[in-house]
């Protein structure tokens, strides 16, 4: 498995969607992850760029995320 660049983050109440992308913008990853299994999954994925929509947990989850060692990029 390559190395996955950017994760995009769809998120929403309780089951979230990950898309991953390698280095050369090919699909690497596509999860469905609850909520519970988010700071878990991030925890193991080498620092990244993680691309969140706008919401109102948008926040919360990005702060968590880069505390992780990722870089989060906002997406409206």
């Amino acid at each position: 498995m390559e190395h996955i660049g950017t994760i995009g983050l769809d998120t929403a109440k309780s089951v979230f969607q990950v898309h991953g992308l390698d280095e050369k913008g090919n699909d690497s990853l596509v999860k469905r992850l609850k909520r519970r299994e988010m700071l878990a999954f991030f925890a193991k994925q080498p620092a990244c760029t993680v691309s969140l929509e706008a919401c109102g947990s948008s926040h919360y989850w990005g702060r968590e995320i880069k505390a992780l060692g990722h870089v989060k990029l906002w997406v409206m």
